[in-house]
């Protein structure tokens, strides 16, 4: 398991969210190429219309797959960058590959979401829960957590340099992979305990802790 002893070098935000969007986007490359370009066009146009159009416009411009896969990533992540979602109802929802990057949302209700692989960097949650939330490979530096219910959460692979925290309830949370600075695994390791129910690891166990 790995942690980080220092901060990552300090990027900017936008810098940091376009980085991010293009790992997931090069993570969804690889369709099958059995239709041309042209075969593809004309049976989304003549049958299904709408997004696919744009879809077969963008084959017909030299835009290939990658392009199609492009938007069809952009069209299915939500985008809250820089808003205030103080007290937002976020329970139970799907939520993978948003962007809450810059947001305020104290005392918000992110309990049950899926957040897989959303941008969390620099954002205030305080007091919030995100019990049982899918958080897994979540970019949140630089991000306030302070008093945030973090229990049974899934926390696998994310980055979390230079975030805080203080008094966060982590009882059952599992951060196998986690990139966290070195003072922050010491403070989490002393008050973890539990099993996450998901994956049947040990708190103390994902955070390495002695």
């Amino acid at each position: 398991m790995t942690h980080a002893t220092r901060l990552i070098k300090p990027r900017g935000m936008h810098d940091q969210i376009h980085q991010h969007q293009l790992h997931h986007r090069r993570q969804r490359r690889g369709w099958p190429g059995a239709l041309t370009s042209m075969a593809l066009a004309l049976l989304a146009i003549s049958l299904l219309g709408g997004p696919w159009i744009s879809a077969a416009i963008a084959l017909e411009s030299g835009a290939g797959m990658g392009g199609v896969q492009d938007l069809a990533l952009a069209q299915e992540r939500v985008d809250y960058t820089l808003t205030n979602q103080d007290g937002k109802d976020f329970s139970g929802q799907q939520l993978a590959n948003s962007s809450f990057a810059g947001v305020t949302a104290r005392d918000a209700d992110f309990s049950g979401a899926d957040l897989h692989g959303a941008i969390l960097t620099q954002a205030s949650f305080l007091r919030s829960d995100f019990s049982g939330a899918d958080l897994s490979d979540a970019l949140m530096d630089r991000t306030d957590f302070t008093g945030t219910d973090l229990s049974g959460a899934l926390l696998r692979g994310v980055i979390a340099a230079g975030s805080s925290f203080s008094d966060a309830v982590i009882d059952d949370a599992d951060f196998s992979d986690a990139l966290l600075d070195r003072s922050d695994q010491r403070v989490l390791c002393r008050r973890a305990r539990g099993t996450n129910p998901t994956t049947g690891v040990s708190t103390r166990l994902s955070l390495d802790c002695p």
